[in-house]
């Protein structure tokens, strides 16, 4: 699937287009691409990262915006709406929104992979206002189903 994509007067050309780190990787990485060779992301503060990038993406599907694991495992820095959606009427710069959940300042290095992009198909609902259909669970949410399992696990270790 062809997604074609605009380097932006912002974008440094020094940096790569977004590219898979392994031959089955299923997201592509997408690098910060900063005025400044570092930004300071203080504990428990939201950033907007700059890509220098913008889509064009077939119609019927989204590109998933989503945290590149080393990155929250080694820092505190979380992409907060994970996975976010990119819609494919967007054309305007793709933007990272990334958080610090740890108690100490984090710095995003220019050029720093900063997420990885899937190419997803979409599915829209058709929307119908209607009775619902009964089921064992009803209206238990919110880790409902398995507590009992747990805890019962728990009780009897």
């Amino acid at each position: 699937m062809i997604v074609k994509i605009k380097k932006l007067e912002n974008f440094d050309p020094k940096l790569s287009l977004p590219v898979y780190g392994s031959e089955e990787a299923a997201g592509a990485d997408v690098r910060a691409c900063l005025t400044s060779n570092s930004l300071e992301v203080k504990p428990f503060e939201r950033v907007l990262i700059p890509t220098g990038l913008s889509f064009e993406i077939p119609k019927g599907f989204e590109i998933q915006v989503r945290p590149r694991s080393g990155l929250s495992y080694k820092t505190g820095l979380v992409i907060v709406n994970s996975p976010g959606t990119i819609d494919s009427d967007y054309r305007g710069e793709l933007k990272i929104i990334i958080s610090n959940f740890s108690n100490k300042t984090e710095t995003i290095e220019h050029g720093l992979r900063i997420a990885q992009l899937v190419l997803a198909p979409v599915s829209r609902m058709k929307i119908k206002e209607d009775d619902l259909n009964t089921t064992s669970r009803g209206e238990n949410g919110f880790g409902s189903t398995g507590m009992n399992e747990i805890n019962s696990k728990e009780i009897n270790s």
